[in-house]
């Protein structure tokens, strides 16, 4: 049974317009489109557009999900795992802060007494942890991209490959005994972002997560270091305040 498109707007909340720039941009091709133009989803493109949402709710990019889904590593098992383990550790927090409202409710009758702690049980402004997790176990598809690039490159390009790397690096060697928040450490890895958004898609999150894994990582630490002794410490560091300034 195939629904037209403004019934799959109407069922999901979103607007015939959304649907349409899917379709526009690959996202979310329609099973069939009538001579008349009209665009009929099936079953199977419900439950892709409820996986598009699902990216969309962790922060996803829409080209970002589209490399994702299309991928013939994606299993959509294991993104629903993924947004179920979220979605329990979200009504935790919000059984928490229902809990703190009815108490502070009391608290102003006089019914009761809080401490200032108790004020602000359920409140929880760090990093959701299964996001993070969501986050890296996709993000490693731009890695994956980035290393198939590679492979399908000449000689030639290969060696100019090497060549903008090692310069990158070397730069980025020779300034970092400087705060990683620096003006020049921050042009310096600016530069590195861009040169690996050449290879692959990487999102803020993701880059960050790469700069995380250059010293929880033994050999990429041993590696990078080669060109100079703490190089790795310094771009994880700058790497992250990159992400974050960036995302504002």
């Amino acid at each position: 049974m195939t629904m037209k498109v403004k019934e799959v707007a109407d069922l999901v909340g979103i607007s015939v317009r959304t649907l349409h720039h899917y379709d526009e941009i690959g996202l979310l091709t329609p099973e069939e489109t009538t001579e008349s133009g009209y665009r009929l989803y099936s079953e199977g493109n419900i439950e892709t557009l409820q996986q598009i949402l699902f990216f969309k709710e962790l922060g996803f990019p829409l080209k970002q999900i589209k490399e994702i889904i299309n991928s013939p590593s994606f299993d959509r098992n294991e993104a629903l795992q993924m947004h179920r383990k979220m979605l329990l550790e979200k009504r935790k927090r919000l059984d928490q802060m229902i809990q703190t409202v009815e108490k502070t409710i009391q608290h102003m009758k006089g019914e009761i007494q809080m401490t200032n702690k108790e004020k602000f049980e359920g409140f929880d402004f760090s990093h959701n942890p299964y996001e993070q997790e969501a986050r890296e176990r996709w993000g490693n598809q731009a890695v994956e991209k980035a290393n198939k690039k590679l492979a399908d490159m000449s000689k030639e390009e290969r060696s100019n490959f090497e060549e903008t790397f090692n310069s990158i690096y070397r730069k980025l060697a020779e300034i970092r005994h400087m705060a990683p928040e620096s003006k020049e450490a921050q042009v310096g890895i600016q530069e590195w972002y861009e040169f690996l958004n050449k290879m692959g898609h990487y999102s803020l999150d993701a880059f960050k997560g790469l700069g995380q894994m250059y010293v929880d990582d033994e050999r990429f630490t041993k590696n990078i270091d080669q060109f100079g002794e703490g190089l790795a410490q310094f771009m994880c560091k700058a790497m992250a305040v990159f992400a974050e300034k960036n995302k504002a």
